[in-house]
């Protein structure tokens, strides 16, 4: 006869138990690979995507232009981005009562208006401002004047654009870094001696680096992607220049499959070095693996 203790305890676990996950995965597992080869099968074979057409464009001239130019633009308006976002956020952190106000109306404009609107905007500034001067203000004393239609070309109207929408975003990526850090860290730091700007830039920010890091280098593969509104202004990036081959042979499928490997080649290698920098910056402060229970 059983006891009360060994009717009410759970069941023993027995290779049955184990058995219905381990099918499940395999199962699963199949009908993945099996939905995958069809789909590659199926676009492999499709006549419609027309694949000697994209080998045929692939390394194209114009194609390889339109690339770097992306490849040039997202660089330089993430510098202008980062250092922006930096600014606001020690004006916000450690900026005075104007400083701060400034900066959340920077941020509050440029995340509250859509990117594509900021980059229309600047291209047509010439209508607002037809010419511009520098010279001493409330007097007659000029000492340059010109056309905004010789300086907003698509070049400086996708750098504004981008790079000031960008300034906004991190701003907040880099003020949440800086919060991050321990106060006591920088009152460490004070008490040693360090100046405040020392403490900020050799304490507080290098801890702050592992927490900004991630997310701006999703910006950055971001901003790559967002650099084909650049189009619309006739600025020769990548998804401008197939536009302009398609809008001639009519092959437009080919082409944009030639844009997407691109991108697909770019944001891979970002990946990777996004991947690299974290692992320098996450150094010493990886998770130990838990330990097994006493038990085990």
């Amino acid at each position: 006869m059983k006891s009360d203790s060994e009717e009410d305890g759970p069941p023993r676990s027995g290779p049955f138990r184990f058995e219905v996950p381990r099918l499940r995965v395999v199962i699963t597992s199949a009908l993945l690979v099996l939905i995958l080869i069809s789909a590659a099968w199926s676009v492999a074979t499709n006549e419609r995507f027309q694949w000697p057409v994209v080998a045929e464009y692939l390394f194209s001239p114009t194609v390889l232009g339109g690339f770097f130019t992306t490849l040039w633009l997202t660089a330089i308006t993430m510098v202008i981005g980062v250092a922006i976002g930096i600014l606001l956020a020690l004006m916000t952190t450690h900026g005075s009562a104007p400083s701060r106000a400034f900066a959340g109306a920077y941020t509050w404009f440029f995340r509250g208006t859509p990117v594509l609107v900021q980059l229309i905007f600047w291209y047509n500034l010439a209508a607002l401002y037809p010419k511009y001067w520098i010279g001493i203000p409330f007097t007659e004393i000029t000492f340059f004047t010109g056309s905004f239609n010789d300086i907003i070309t698509p070049y400086t109207a996708a750098i504004l654009g981008l790079g000031l929408n960008e300034g906004a975003y991190m701003a907040e990526i880099v003020r949440a870094g800086l919060k991050s850090v321990a106060p006591g860290q920088d009152d460490a730091a004070k008490s040693l001696g360090l100046s405040r700007r020392q403490a900020l830039f050799l304490v507080v920010l290098p801890q702050a680096m592992r927490f900004i890091v991630p997310p701006t280098g999703n910006q950055t593969i971001g901003m790559l992607k967002t650099t084909s509104i650049v189009s619309i202004v006739a600025l020769w990036d990548l998804l401008y220049s197939v536009q302009t081959i398609y809008s001639r042979t009519f092959q437009t499928i080919p082409m944009l499959i030639v844009a997407c490997i691109w991108y697909l080649v770019a944001t891979t290698v970002l990946s990777l070095i996004q991947a690299r920098i974290e692992a320098y910056y996450n150094r010493g402060h990886a998770p130990r693996p838990a330990l097994e229970s006493a038990g085990a």
